[in-house]
């Protein structure tokens, strides 16, 4: 079911006023979201069901085994347990045909002649994002950083809350099994909130990503027949693409979970405003980055730490970085997407540590400060569209092909199919983002500026009923397109 599909509306109408009619009952409340979370998931295959109740079984019973086993040995079997059938379920539908297929490729290459049957997988809605969190429970109950959850329904509806279930973000069960446990109050406060937040994240899908995509996927599908400048400017608008589409869906699903009394942690915070790699993954996506740096990072980063050597501090980031490319997909595209950014992180912090090492700290003037800080963005903007350069093609010849040609003069300066909105307006588009982000990002100085107190809350509201007219008029005007990380 798509957030930006009238299936929704009915299904969030529906959902929203039993679940505060059964407000006197929590285990009612719980109950009814678990049924809503499984229809939500089953309207795009009922036999995937069966896939997430086997993962949301296994790690319940490994989560109440661990808690109870005073034995070292045997709690970390249980780990293992857990993380080998998690993974292996998400490798057998997500990378055994790549895999058999890349094997086959490899051994034609070097004059065998296999015969390996591929098999083709459809791969489950969300099955990256449910598994990922249905795992770090395991680890975190191993850990003891928190207890095991007594009843499977709770656990169940940890799994399969369906507002983040098929696109994150990925809870902790830290931070969402207390709020699943303990009663909620109704609020026309964060009512109010949820749907505004619902509202700003379904605009920058229908409005700003679903109108860009025409553009991005023109220049993508055959880059041979534009220009450098539309190439680049294919790749920016790629980039901002990703970002409305992407962050619009985690606005949607935290606007809904507050609706229901229940708070899900924030997925992206400005990340186009940051002033270097690191900076900018503490912003982008940022559950997957935590996870990854949780339960992946600081364990190689000891064990490399521990080996020493040249080098060996900078080894995990990009092993870590590379595996969060493959996260996304079975190609090599983002396995170089992952190692781009892992050597550029590296890189980073190596020439970082090396400069303040060796020179003192300078006072600077805030004109200076923010001339710096406003090239350090520029500059690292144009660095993250050259990895989503490697994430968006269809693959490496064409990534270099495409970087090779930014300066050609050869073909077509812009996109004029029918489907396409004009330049001016996908740019106008782009820069309105720009400018909403940076109020955002800088209240107090609209505020400041603004005569009454009251009128920057009376024109969010008033914005947000644009929004959504708005959106619905764009809706009408073309084909709802479904949320790009719903295919990872």
């Amino acid at each position: 079911m798509l957030f930006n599909s009238p299936t929704f509306i009915l299904f969030f109408v529906v959902v929203l006023s039993a679940y505060w009619l059964l407000r006197s009952s929590l285990r009612a409340q719980n109950r009814l979201l678990l049924l809503a979370s499984y229809f939500f998931y089953g309207v795009w295959s009922w036999k995937f069901l069966l896939l997430l109740w086997l993962s949301t079984l296994l790690d319940y019973t490994c989560g109440r085994l661990i808690g109870a086993a005073q034995d070292p040995r045997r709690r970390r079997a249980l780990v293992i347990v857990s993380a080998v059938a998690n993974l292996t379920f998400l490798g057998i539908f997500k990378y055994a045909g790549f895999f058999v297929r890349e094997t086959a490729e490899l051994l034609t290459a070097l004059g065998f002649q296999p015969h390996f049957r591929v098999l083709q997988f459809v791969l489950p809605v969300g099955i990256s994002f449910y598994t990922f969190q249905s795992l770090s429970y395991v680890i975190d109950v191993y850990r003891r950083k928190l207890a095991p959850v007594r009843r499977l329904e709770d656990y169940a509806l940890f799994v399969a809350f369906w507002p983040q279930l098929v696109a994150g973000p990925i809870e902790r069960a830290t931070r969402l099994v207390p709020q699943l446990t303990q009663p909620r109050k109704f609020s026309a406060v964060a009512l109010e909130s949820g749907i505004q937040l619902m509202l700003w994240g379904l605009f920058k899908k229908i409005v700003i990503a679903d109108n860009l995509a025409p553009y991005v996927n023109a220049v993508f599908q055959d880059p041979a027949s534009y220009s450098g400048l539309a190439l680049a400017q294919g790749v920016l608008f790629f980039a901002f693409q990703i970002y409305c589409d992407f962050s619009g869906y985690s606005d949607t699903a935290r606007g809904a979970a507050r609706t229901l009394g229940i708070e899900i942690m924030a997925n992206f915070d400005l990340p186009y405003f940051s002033r270097n790699p690191v900076e900018f993954w503490r912003r982008w996506h940022i559950s997957l980055s935590q996870w990854f740096q949780d339960y992946l990072y600081y364990p190689l980063a000891m064990h490399y730490l521990r080996k020493g050597g040249f080098a060996s501090r900078y080894k995990a980031h990009i092993v870590s970085m590379t595996l969060i490319g493959l996260w996304h997909g079975a190609n090599w595209t983002f396995v170089a997407f992952g190692l781009y950014w892992g050597v550029l992180l590296a890189g980073y912090l190596f020439i970082k540590e090396s400069v303040s090492s060796s020179s003192e700290p300078r006072p600077r003037s805030p004109f200076s400060g923010w001339v710096s800080g406003t090239s350090s963005a520029v500059l690292m903007f144009a660095i993250a569209c050259g990895g989503w350069l490697l994430f968006r093609a269809e693959s490496i010849q064409q990534a270099v092909y495409m970087a090779s040609h930014l300066f050609s003069t050869a073909g077509a300066r812009t996109v004029t199919r029918p489907d396409t909105l004009p330049e001016w307006m996908l740019w106008t588009l782009v820069c309105g983002l720009w400018l909403a982000e940076w109020i955002s990002r800088n209240p107090t100085r609209l505020v400041a500026a603004l005569a009454s107190p009251g009128l920057p809350r009376l024109a969010l509201r008033h914005a947000m009923v644009a929004s959504i007219l708005l959106s619905y008029l764009v809706a009408q005007q073309s084909r709802s397109l479904p949320f790009i990380y719903f295919a990872f």
